[in-house]
């Protein structure tokens, strides 16, 4: 036998539970001849009778009772079953995976912005430099570099960041500078991403730019994550070339300075991806278009100032 339609089913246990047609219309926001019409078909399509008619009253027949007994247990089973995704996904609040040197060094600081502006979302950030899809994962959305960001169904750019070299003060003690190309003659500190990423910008492409050359072992000293490179700076070891969006606290706290401010383009961009449900999680859609507004605004800061 196949199972009969489920608004079919949904009524003749409405009615069986409330006692009248006009109750079971009343929970279901249908009319009570929609009810009776349902009911009828169930009938029909089941082959045996479910309610005795007498008058306006209703009574479930032994039929009837039988298979209410049986409905109510799976109803009651649905009801738990939505009750406990709408749990979920009213207390998991919005969990952001990132790259390392993103959480440490970027998000992880913006995040204060978004606290302040919905100081009643929850938020957990982690860092992360394994790209899974997110369908298979516990995280909504996903901060990645590069076209790694194609694993994902939807995603978006976020912004191109730039490099500049950055050091801390007591690096230079009382030495004033007088050509960019004397930072070279300092200690260099090397980045040296993963292979599935596009190599991120090297000494040797930045003393181009200042127009000399260098060795491209100026250090045997290589960092694979920015944010280790960039700790190592404000401690004093050498100069990095320092992603704009990661040194914006410690050039205001004065704990890193760019002596000369050139910049290279790094060769790819950043990326928002998500999964469709993240969306529909409370503050879910903010969480997306507050993410991009802070990215609209890093792509302007990071860029040159145009001469």
């Amino acid at each position: 036998m196949t199972i009969p339609p489920l608004n079919g089913l949904q009524a003749f246990e409405a009615v069986g539970r409330c006692g009248t047609m006009s109750a079971a219309a009343k929970e279901l926001g249908v009319t009570p001849s929609a009810i009776s019409q349902q009911v009828r078909k169930l009938e029909q399509g089941l082959g045996v009778t479910l309610l005795e008619r007498i008058g306006r009253r209703v009574e479930l027949t032994s039929w009837g009772m039988l298979l209410h007994r049986e409905l109510a247990k799976g109803f009651s089973q649905l009801q738990h079953s939505i009750n406990v995704l709408e749990k979920a996904r009213m207390q998991s609040g919005i969990v952001l995976s990132a790259l390392s040197s993103i959480v440490n060094k970027w998000i992880g600081r913006k995040a204060f912005e978004w606290q302040a502006l919905y100081p009643d979302a929850n938020l957990r950030i982690i860092g992360n430099d394994e790209e899974q899809a997110l369908s298979g994962s516990h995280a909504d959305f996903r901060i990645t570099y590069g076209k790694r960001a194609e694993v994902h169904v939807h995603f978006t750019p976020l912004y191109t960041d730039w490099v500049v070299p950055a050091c801390s003060p007591r690096l230079l003690g009382d030495r004033k500078l007088a050509e960019p190309a004397e930072i070279l003659s300092f200690p260099l500190l090397n980045i040296q991403w993963e292979q599935h990423y596009v190599r991120a910008p090297q000494w040797s492409e930045w003393a181009k730019l200042v127009g000399t050359t260098s060795n491209e072992k100026l250090s045997g000293l290589f960092f694979a994550l920015s944010s280790s490179a960039i700790d190592a700076a404000v401690n004093g070891r050498g100069f990095v070339l320092a992603q704009i969006s990661m040194i914006e606290d410690e050039l205001n706290a004065g704990s890193l300075v760019v002596p000369y401010d050139i910049r290279v383009q790094l060769p790819e961009s950043y990326y928002l991806a998500w999964d469709r449900a993240a969306l529909e999680k409370p503050y879910g859609k903010e969480f997306h278009s507050w993410i991009l507004s802070v990215a609209r605004k890093q792509a302007v800061i990071s860029a040159p100032t145009p001469s």
